[in-house]
């Protein structure tokens, strides 16, 4: 009798910061919801040199996940909801998962820092910190997060450890499932013998559990580093052996295939790839393990952003024409634009994110703003949703000069942004 009372107890303990919700309980958390993960816009990475150490500098605002109301029949449709603030000084605020768990479990990173925080989003107007995590398994600076079918994050690492060693000048990294408590459950190296100098930094990554195969990019993070990846990697995804290491395509201009960033499953089952230098690979063939990338389309400028793919359309943020730009994508060989929107005379976007329930994109970019666009599906073309706004009235919700509600004043700098389920 003792000893259950005693066992009893200890699970009492053990869920005392973990509230449990019940299939009704999650379905009456009521509405629809934008999660946007945010620091200080005063620090936009340049503010911080490596003088600030991973505790950022003094007298920054802290990186907090701003809740905004979403759901369009919504007296307070545009509107902030809450927020809930971490420990961390920013740094450099960057991505978070690209759509909302089914755990609602939400991974976001500050990338400078090194450090990745769990929110518990399942009752989206009171989250809370479930943990955070620096490096893993031998490797540090996480960039994208991406599930696997077992529910588990799958996470690129830029670097392998260095220790103590001035800067991160690895030219490997590797890939770590991690689980929604933080913890590891398995990792493996990107280093491959046969190039030994090549850039071999993780950036993106796409999961294809069908054809048990993942498919990642090499692009640094560091400004010094940033043309040197021109690679792409093939996965075995039950194991995650690596099975080989491809370059791009060299298109006409020999430029657009630089900075290999993130992968997206096209309608056809091919993979395109967006570059920082505005190209699109599409790569085919990963089931055969003889993949090959060929450059099929190029967009104007350089620093493309996140992308999107919509049914038959991918959506690329092309910061040179301050616009997002529409492709079809049908034919994955040869992509035919088909609409763009220009946010603004000075808008440069970069961060897309679909939500199938609203039939929405959401965008971010270099600015202390955030809109939210309509897509058609039949057509591809796009409008903005100017419904969507906060107090100013104008459209997009506005993280400039606030007072927020966890008791910082300031310019908040979206980044990484997702919808609830």
């Amino acid at each position: 009798m003792y000893l259950r009372f005693i066992l009893a107890i200890s699970l009492v303990l053990a869920g005392v910061n973990r509230p449990i919700y019940s299939q009704e309980q999650q379905k009456t958390a009521s509405g629809h919801y934008l999660f946007a993960w945010t620091g200080d816009a005063a620090n936009l990475r340049a503010g911080c040199s490596a003088e600030c150490g991973t505790e950022g500098p003094k007298g920054y605002g802290p990186d907090f996940l701003a809740v905004i109301d979403a759901n369009p029949s919504s007296p307070s449709y545009g509107h902030l909801l809450t927020t809930v603030a971490t420990d961390q000084p920013t740094m450099y605020v960057h991505h978070t998962e690209y759509t909302m768990p089914a755990s609602g479990m939400l991974f976001a990173n500050d990338h400078e820092a090194g450090r990745t925080f769990i929110f518990d989003v399942r009752d989206p107007q009171h989250p809370t910190i479930e943990t955070s995590f620096t490096d893993m398994a031998g490797y540090m600076h996480p960039h994208s997060f991406v599930r696997v079918p077992n529910g588990h994050v799958l996470a690129t690492f830029q670097h392998a450890h260095h220790g103590k060693v001035a800067g991160h000048s690895g030219t490997s990294g590797g890939l770590v499932e991690i689980d929604d408590q933080g913890k590891v459950v398995r990792a493996n190296s990107n280093a491959d013998p046969t190039l030994p100098d090549a850039l071999l930094s993780p950036y993106g990554l796409v999961v294809l559990p069908d054809s048990d195969r993942v498919v990642s990019t090499n692009s640094s993070m560091h400004q010094d580093d940033v043309f040197r990846g021109v690679t792409y990697q093939l996965w075995r995804l039950s194991d995650l052996k690596l099975l080989k290491t491809e370059y791009l395509d060299v298109g006409e201009n020999r430029y657009s295939q630089i900075s290999p960033e993130e992968p997206r499953l096209g309608p056809d089952g091919s993979i395109f790839v967006q570059t920082l230098s505005c190209g699109l690979e599409r790569i085919t063939g990963v089931s055969s393990d003889q993949p090959k990338s060929r450059l099929v389309y190029t967009f104007p400028g350089n620093w493309c952003g996140v992308p999107t793919v919509v049914g038959n359309y991918l959506v690329q943020s092309v910061p040179a024409e301050h616009a997002l730009i529409v492709l079809d994508i049908r034919n994955g060989a040869t992509p035919v634009e088909v609409s763009r929107l220009k946010i603004s005379d000075t808008f440069k976007p970069h961060w897309t994110g679909w939500d199938a329930k609203t039939q929405r994109l959401v965008v971010t970019g270099r600015e202390p703003r955030l809109f939210l666009v309509k897509l058609d599906q039949a057509t591809g073309a796009l409008s903005m949703d100017a419904s969507f706004h906060d107090a100013d009235g104008k459209p997009g919700f506005n993280f400039a000069n606030r007072e927020w509600p966890h008791g910082w004043r300031g310019s908040g700098l979206p980044h990484g942004v997702v919808f609830s389920r």
